[in-house]
């Protein structure tokens, strides 16, 4: 199991270094699906946070990213500020006033109360973007701007050039995996896989369980919040659809396709999903039907995710087919 450790973050290493890499040799629309699918493994890593290691499972978490972006596009809009230091600054303090106040509220339930509970105060985000004028309405928000970081009259990134906004998200993607992997690693980490595994002996233990998931919490909502911002960044636009619970439950799939507890899974399951859509939607109006099959297929053999034998050396497919290989039928045993 040890000489396994090493894998998964040598398997981040190459994906980051092929990301980098890839603006070489691809066009310009798959430059713009990778930029988007980085931004998901994002949010995903940080949803992966509360439920791969804190087994907290939240289907409100899109509320944190769509908040930093609505704030964002507002600020960018109405009060005419692009540059990038505020706006990034004040999209993340949304976001974690957001994430701090559900989490207050959602931390005090457990199992399925948890989940409805953040999925009902997700909603109320999602009502309150889609109905207030404010923001835009259910039409959404284009943005007139993009976020420029500049020293005087040096302009050091703009988030209008699309290679900018591409290797900002892949900067990103690396910082928020070394961040959380660090976490993970130091006893705080250890404090919520404590919790995930057995949370009345992380109690008696003598560990506030409550002021550990409600710090785990606000920190997921704070990634989240970078998610939300880089989206806006990158796609120039937003809508409520950004805050609805689909958005939240297509981030839970890609943490549970790639693979729980790992960091690096989200992000192989963000671009196993979104490159599979893309190649399956060319060859079918039936796409969804394929993806469903899919997803079902890894959750069925792949327990652990896609980059789970990697992690445990597990694997249900093949020890199934032995064993429907070496075990008699019960009508041959009834017969003899």
């Amino acid at each position: 199991m040890a000489s396994r450790a090493p894998v998964l973050p040598l398997l981040f290493a190459l994906i980051a270094v092929g990301i980098a890499l890839f603006p070489l040799v691809g066009d310009s629309f798959y430059i713009r699906l990778v930029a988007k699918i980085m931004v998901l493994a994002i949010l995903a890593m940080s949803l992966d946070l509360l439920v791969g290691y804190t087994g907290l499972i939240s289907l409100g978490h899109a509320a944190f990213s769509g908040t930093a972006g609505y704030v964002a596009a507002a600020l960018i809009n109405k009060a005419g500020i692009t540059d990038l230091a505020p706006l990034l600054a004040a999209s993340l303090a949304a976001s974690g006033a957001a994430a701090l106040l559900v989490g207050w509220i959602s931390v005090r339930t457990s199992g399925i109360y948890f989940i409805m509970i953040t999925l009902a105060l997700g909603q109320m985000l999602f009502f309150f973007f889609h109905d207030v004028a404010f923001w835009g309405g259910a039409d959404g928000v284009n943005l007139t701007a993009r976020p420029v970081l500049a020293v005087g009259e040096a302009t050091l990134l703009d988030l209008s050039v699309r290679m900018e906004v591409y290797y900002t998200a892949l900067a990103c993607l690396v910082a928020v995996y070394l961040l959380l992997s660090t976490i993970l690693s130091a006893p705080f980490g250890q404090v919520l896989r404590g919790i995930r595994i057995n949370e009345a002996r992380t109690r008696a233990l003598g560990h506030d369980v409550q002021r550990y998931k409600l710090a785990c919490f606000v920190l997921s909502g704070l990634v989240a919040g970078l998610a939300g911002f880089l989206e806006v960044a990158r796609g120039g636009f937003i809508s409520p659809a950004h805050v609805n619970w689909h958005e939240s439950a297509m981030a839970l799939i890609v943490v549970i396709l790639g693979g729980m507890g790992t960091l690096v899974g989200p992000v192989v399951g963000a671009f196993a999903l979104v490159l599979l859509e893309d190649w399956v939607a060319d060859l079918t109006d039936h796409w969804k039907l394929v993806i469903g099959l899919f997803v079902i297929a890894v959750v069925l053999f792949l327990p652990d995710g896609l980059v789970g034998p990697l992690k445990t050396g597990k694997c249900r497919l093949l020890p199934r087919l032995r064993q429907r290989v070496k075990e008699p039928s019960r009508e041959s045993v009834r017969d003899a």
